[in-house]
């Protein structure tokens, strides 16, 4: 089956959500507009997907308990088709026409990245769900984002490899932001954990055969292959690695946390070793961990509203969602500069994608601790263990 085919209906799904859900104010009390531009079509899809359910289903769970501090909140919901400049307009049409309260999204750091100056000037919180390094560094006072950090990804990935005596590798990465960054990242940091960079290819977001690519790799003799992409490209490069005898262990970046990938690559899937948050294995997780309240509460409430799998990439609509509450929740009246305040002053915050500790320094607000090493043992997610 076509890796796309399997979020198709949940796109379907949601194409009649792209309007404003209607709501009654309590008295007194204005609503809040929200304005989502999410990757629900394209090949992004798997991230909007999840991402875009989970907003509607958490609107409508803060809206039956009588809004935000008796706000109720307006959603309005916009699928970006994956595609930055598609974004970009999206986020002007709800800055200026809409004047909506906060964006959450984009679902890729490519489209966050193109709106990141437009929201910052025009004083609209972003609240992104993608994890380039350069969405919050340098730090733009309106911009935050829940997803983990692909510098913090890489260190996890590398410490790993030391652990492996693994040090002499190669990067793949897919021609994206998203793939732009996890590269850039890796290379900076390569030095630090004595990383030897044997080989470093990039492909195209849309390929379809990367046994060429893989076949350079394999001729520099590299103990272990990274791959950064959010893509279907991640199963296929799974899947070509076997193919071409390239037997080293396989490195995914915390882009591989859909469970749909494993199923796409099957027995090819089997050892692939990626970090990731803990959503995924949150069954398995020690009672007093202190997130699992928090990821059962979200993967049951989630699967019984869907039918599907929760998603770590829901999990980062969840966790936006959430903390714009808690900061219009704490501010003194509904002013953005006061809930803007409030946000980058959160702490100890629990959510899906780790325990949030926002600073005017720091709009991610997590640390290397949010990530599990996780492998693919049978077809599903396990922690890693070791050797």
């Amino acid at each position: 089956m076509h890796f796309r085919s399997y979020f198709a209906a949940a796109a379907i799904a949601v194409v009649a959500l792209f309007t404003a859900v209607p709501v009654r104010a309590a008295p007194g009390a204005e609503p809040v507009k929200i304005g989502a531009i999410l990757a629900v079509s394209g090949p992004a899809s798997f991230l909007g997907s999840p991402e875009a359910n989970t907003v509607v289903m958490l609107v409508k769970r803060i809206n039956d308990k009588g809004g935000i501090n008796g706000h109720k909140v307006i959603l309005l919901l916009k699928d970006s088709k994956s595609d930055p400049q598609i974004a970009l307009s999206l986020a002007r049409q709800l800055i200026e026409e809409e004047q909506v309260f906060a964006i959450i999204g984009p679902s890729t750091s490519g489209e966050t990245l193109k709106i990141k100056q437009l929201c910052n000037d025009a004083k609209t919180i972003l609240i992104s769900c993608a994890s380039a390094e350069g969405i919050t560094n340098p730090v733009a006072p309106y911009v935050f984002t829940t997803a983990q950090k692909d510098a913090l990804a890489v260190r996890k990935i590398y410490e790993t490899m030391k652990a492996l005596n693994l040090h002499r590798i190669a990067i793949a990465s897919s021609n994206t932001g998203f793939g732009k960054a996890g590269k850039t990242q890796l290379e900076n940091l390569a030095p630090e954990f004595g990383i030897e960079i044997a080989a470093d290819e990039v492909y195209e977001k849309e390929a379809t055969d990367l046994s060429g690519l893989l076949t350079k790799i394999k001729a520099a003799n590299v103990q272990a292959v990274v791959n950064w992409s959010i893509e279907p490209a991640q199963a296929l490069l799974a899947k070509n690695m076997r193919q071409i005898g390239l037997t080293v262990p396989l490195f995914q970046s915390h882009g591989f946390a859909n469970i749909l990938y494993a199923k796409v690559a099957g027995a090819a899937a089997e050892g692939i070793l990626f970090p990731s948050g803990r959503l995924v294995v949150a069954g398995v997780l020690p009672k007093d961990n202190p997130q699992k309240k928090v990821l059962m509460e979200y993967k049951k409430e989630y699967e019984t509203d869907y039918k599907e799998d929760a998603s770590t990439f829901g999990g980062h609509v969840w966790d936006a969602l959430m903390l714009l509450t808690r900061a219009i929740e704490a501010a003194p009246d509904l002013d953005r500069e006061k809930v803007r305040s409030a946000l980058e002053n959160i702490r100890g915050c629990v959510g899906i994608g780790g325990i949030f500790n926002l600073s005017a320094t720091d709009h991610s607000g997590l640390d290397e601790s949010a990530f599990s090493m996780l492998t693919v043992k049978g077809g599903k997610f396990i922690p890693y263990s070791g050797k």
